[in-house]
């Protein structure tokens, strides 16, 4: 079958590999313009375009999807079907294009979780098991026939990155046996209930704000869910602290907002039902650490006091 793989980020990469080397023809690669990253916001290129140069695919970078040149290459190509994993919502201009419209790898239980961050609101919400979605791209997001899922457990440790890692192959994997399948005649898709679905919106930086008058596995759950980015966080008086992975123990008798140093490698904070006990931190401008390094060179005593005052 002849394809057009269409992601960008590193979760996508693993799903572009399995193509290449699989029957099929993979005849081109969609992904985001470079952009700027980091501090010194030099222009970097997505995961998905590394990998598909080290392939020595062709590359198209369109800013604008429904843009008339874009929409003439991706004809002349001539595809039976677009793969696509992490992209952008696609026009009905681009859907017409190939023999057998598009397949999506969605990183959720589907109709659970549609929308830009399902692994983020998946932990947040205390979740047990999500999995891989493969469907057939509808013009609503997230919304059309379901061909194949695999379940996948969420770890008690597990934090949104290591959920990706789990998940990436995972959904390599399946896209790929969807789209034999689809070149066999063996797939029908299964309609999704509207019903059970639930949303999974793009996640900000200021979504990480721990609201300590809530319950301590929430919290957690919450840390878990927005690390390594963009973290959750609390404020010590003017200081931001992020915080990356956190144990919860229960206690009536805890105190919300109130901050305790117990020792030179531990601290606590207290909660609707309990005490957080924070691992890993990072405070604004500087790097992650544990928490014998953070209190070996910060003074939290005195970042306490002014939060009090």
């Amino acid at each position: 079958m002849k394809i057009v793989f269409m992601g960008t980020p590193a979760f996508a990469a693993p799903s572009l590999e399995i193509l290449a080397n699989s029957s099929h023809q993979l005849l081109a690669v969609v992904t985001a313009p470079d952009k700027p990253k980091g501090r010194g916001q030099k222009v970097a290129e997505s995961a998905v375009k590394i990998v598909a140069k080290s392939l020595g695919l062709p590359v198209l970078q369109p800013p604008k999807l429904k843009e008339p040149q874009f929409l003439e290459a991706l004809a002349a190509f001539q595809p039976d079907l677009l793969a696509v994993v992490a992209f952008r919502i696609l026009p009905n201009a681009v859907l017409e294009i190939p023999r057998l419209g598009a397949v999506n790898a969605h990183a959720s239980l589907l109709p659970k979780y549609r929308g830009a961050a399902p692994i983020q609101w998946a932990i947040f919400h205390g979740e047990k098991e999500t999995g891989i979605s493969t469907f057939q791209i509808a013009p609503k997001v997230d919304t059309g026939g379901i061909l194949l899922q695999e379940k996948c457990p969420i770890g008690e440790q597990d934090n949104a990155g290591m959920l990706f890692e789990k998940l990436a192959p995972v959904a390599a994997k399946l896209l790929l046996e969807t789209i034999d399948k689809i070149e066999a005649g063996h797939l029908k898709t299964i309609p999704q209930d509207n019903a059970l679905a639930t949303a999974a919106p793009k996640i900000s930086p200021e979504m990480g704000l721990l609201n300590l008058n809530r319950g301590g596995i929430e919290l957690r759950n919450q840390i878990r869910a927005f690390a390594p980015q963009p973290g959750a966080y609390l404020f010590l008086g003017p200081l931001k602290l992020k915080i990356f992975s956190a144990r919860f123990e229960s206690d009536g008798k805890a105190q919300p907002g109130l901050i305790q140093q117990l020792s030179k490698k531990s601290f606590r904070i207290g909660c609707a039902d309990g005490w957080l006990y924070p691992d890993i931190v990072q405070l604004a401008g500087r790097k992650q650490m544990d928490i014998a390094a953070f209190l070996n060179g910060f003074n939290l005593q005195a970042a306490i006091a002014d939060s009090d005052g």
